[in-house]
């Protein structure tokens, strides 16, 4: 049975995917948990981890929402958090002019607004006390100009660039901020996002256990980023050289509705 160390940690999308993953990692090293998405499953999520001996607590809330944020901050109930996983995420495929946007503000809401509502309110908290672990679930996308997914990239471009901006303004005060960068990876998000018949919602895409271990290790360890995968961490540094025009082109190849037929 997992040993309780009798810390908090507050992972968001943690229903399923990475967040899942994450929450998991959390609990076998000894963390309590309080754990949040927007859909039912974070209850059935919360069972899950019960079994490995620390106490879980579900919200279902929208966190692209003040409302949302303020009820899973409310339900720590004043106790300290040691951990933040900030991974909640959506994506949403298609061509911009084409989309409804409520669906295109839903996701900004959900990617950033509320990401870093909650950040702010747990950081001062950690602040306050000196101590304390964040991490923010960015994105490799975050370097590429996402055509037919743009909104989706440039919101992760802002997380990355946000953490890092954190994480400066932190330092030497106890408190660490990590950003996980993942590339594609096998989880709900191209269902979600209406890309499965893309070339990237059918390609080979990396596991969330191996994603969620090494954003979980980089955070424990104070990193200040991780992009997970081999071929992710050539696809980041090539795209630090490479014309924004040719790296949009090389996403519609991608990322266009119909791709995968092509």
């Amino acid at each position: 049975m997992t040993r309780n160390t009798g810390k908090l940690a507050i992972i968001t999308g943690a229903s399923t995917g990475i967040g899942y993953e994450l929450a998991r990692c959390c609990a076998e090293d000894g963390f309590d948990l309080l754990i949040a998405a927007d859909e039912p499953e974070i209850h059935e999520a919360a069972e899950d981890f019960k079994k490995l001996g620390v106490e879980v607590a579900a919200i279902e809330a929208d966190l692209a929402t003040s409302e949302g944020v303020d009820v899973l901050y409310a339900a720590a109930s004043g106790r300290a958090v040691d951990a933040l996983l900030a991974n909640a995420g959506l994506g949403l495929g298609g061509a911009f002019l084409d989309q409804n946007f409520d669906e295109i503000h839903h996701v900004i809401d959900t990617n950033i607004t509320g990401t870093i509502y909650l950040a702010q309110k747990v950081g001062r908290d950690m602040r306050s006390r000196g101590q304390g672990r964040i991490l923010f679930t960015g994105s490799i996308a975050g370097f590429t100009p996402g055509s037919f997914n743009a909104t989706y990239n440039g919101t992760k471009a802002f997380v990355d660039s946000f953490s890092f901006a954190l994480r400066n303004e932190l330092k030497d005060t106890g408190v660490t901020v990590t950003c996980l960068m993942p590339g594609a990876t096998e989880t709900e998000f191209f269902e979600r996002a209406d890309m499965l018949d893309t070339r990237i919602g059918q390609s080979k895409k990396d596991d969330p256990v191996d994603v969620a271990k090494a954003g979980y290790e980089a955070m424990m360890s104070g990193e200040g980023d991780v992009v997970t995968g081999f071929k992710n961490k050539v696809m980041s540094a090539a795209a630090l050289f490479t014309p924004s025009d040719t790296l949009a082109e090389q996403h519609r190849k991608k990322a266009e509705p119909g791709s995968a037929k092509k």
